[in-house]
């Protein structure tokens, strides 16, 4: 276990890049192994779930390595359908690989995954798009074994836009027999930039971004370079920790129109936002006012990865907010954790009430997920004195080196 230790105080200033981003880059890792050829891939982030995934191609017979900043999968060694437990625990889009698994050796075999204990995530919508494609699936044991000696295309009604079985299935079909449609996909960029990588290898997948997908399955796909799309979570992070400690702060290597909804938020909150093509910038000059109404949605509407981060902010803003969470059941445990450092909130069922208080107050408080983890960071900067970050391994499985990060931006923070 490592932890964090945040000084309050300090205005975050000045310019930090956003990484690349991490709900891009896993799905891409896993259909990398749908070509016998290198893959190079730039600005893929260096992140503890990054690692995991690897460690987990390494276990198929792939070969990864990195050159520089960028990072080398070849598949052409990988001979085994099998993926490991433990590793599978440790990583919830391991799920990504039974689709690609599946298309490569026409057999898989994996455990349920693990991740983030943030809520029930069934993967009923991945089995179900998988059987449409004619893929036999066993339930066994705490496993998934599916074969599928002959995937054709098929059409595939999502009853909900799950982003995770959107992903599975663009790449289970890519090599599939005939056309395949999924309708109600999920339209998050992360989508988009995996349509971008399978098409670059000379899939045809075409729709990514609208609510209907469409793959013509090829024969056969190859290698290509690759760059991630900027970590539109990240970016939100920063430009929030701006807003909380009235700061200023530009992310640079990013895309602004992925955090549009964000953006709304922060200029309700009486933030002063600047945009470039590949920047934004966030100014905020005196305590931000509360937001009376937010609610997570599948994108585009205000995504739940940042809805830990934006709970922090509303708890030092001025007024009551009320903030709902559609998407995970189970995504409020950091409202406790903030409750240690003075903030004052009411959590029923999916809704949090939240009063901004004027000053928090540091405290030991524990990172229970990746989000909740940076939202205590953030909450950290805005108290009077010291906060202990319990499990700071947690929030470094999507954030690379944030705390060097906050330090450039005028932050003191430091690993114990």
């Amino acid at each position: 276990m490592s932890n964090f230790a945040v000084q309050g105080g300090a205005r975050l200033s000045g310019t930090v890049a956003a990484q690349g981003s991490k709900n891009a880059a896993l799905p891409i890792l896993a259909a990398t192994l749908l070509v016998n050829e290198p893959v190079r891939l730039l600005n893929c982030p260096r992140l503890r779930d990054v690692g995991n995934m690897l460690h987990i191609l390494e276990s198929l017979g792939c070969t990864v390595f990195r050159e520089g900043n960028d990072l080398v999968v070849d598949s052409g060694t990988a001979d085994r359908f099998v993926l490991p437990t433990a590793l599978s625990h440790e990583l919830r889009s391991s799920i990504f690989l039974l689709g690609s698994v599946l298309s490569r050796f026409s057999e898989a075999d994996a455990p349920y995954p693990g991740g983030c204990e943030i809520g029930n995530r069934p993967i009923d919508l991945h089995l179900y798009g998988l059987k449409r494609l004619n893929a036999e699936i066993c339930e066994r044991n705490g496993r998934i074994r599916c074969k599928g000696n002959h995937l054709c295309g098929a059409v595939v009604d999502f009853e909900y836009p799950s982003v995770g079985a959107t992903e599975n299935i663009m790449m289970a079909a890519v090599r599939a027999d005939g056309t395949t449609v999924i309708r109600n996909a999920a339209c998050e960029p992360e989508i988009v930039d995996l349509q971008g990588f399978l098409n670059a290898c000379g899939f045809r997948v075409c729709g990514a971004g609208t609510p209907t997908v469409t793959i013509e399955g090829v024969e056969q796909g190859h290698g290509t370079a690759y760059t991630v799309m900027p970590d539109r979570i990240v970016t939100g992070t920063y430009l929030i920790g701006a807003a909380m400690t009235r700061g200023d702060v530009t992310v640079e290597n990013t895309r602004p129109d992925t955090v549009d909804a964000l953006l709304s938020k922060l200029r309700d909150c009486g933030c002063e936002l600047t945009r470039y093509d590949t920047a934004v910038r966030v100014r905020a000059a005196e305590r931000v006012r509360c937001v009376a109404f937010t609610e997570t949605r599948p994108y585009p509407g205000f995504p739940t990865d940042l809805q830990p981060q934006l709970f922090a902010m509303l708890s030092v803003a001025q007024g009551t907010s009320v903030l709902v969470e559609n998407v995970f059941e189970n995504r409020f445990k950091h409202a406790q954790e903030l409750k240690k450092m003075g903030a004052q909130n009411r959590i029923l069922d999916r809704t949090a009430v939240i009063t901004g208080a004027e000053q928090l107050h540091g405290a030991t408080v524990t990172a229970h997920d990746l989000r909740g983890g940076a939202a205590l960071v953030l909450a950290g900067l805005c108290t009077d004195g010291v906060t202990v970050i319990e499990h700071a391994e947690r929030i470094e499985r999507g954030y690379e080196q944030i705390d060097r990060a906050i330090r450039a931006l005028g932050g003191t923070i430091m690993r114990t």
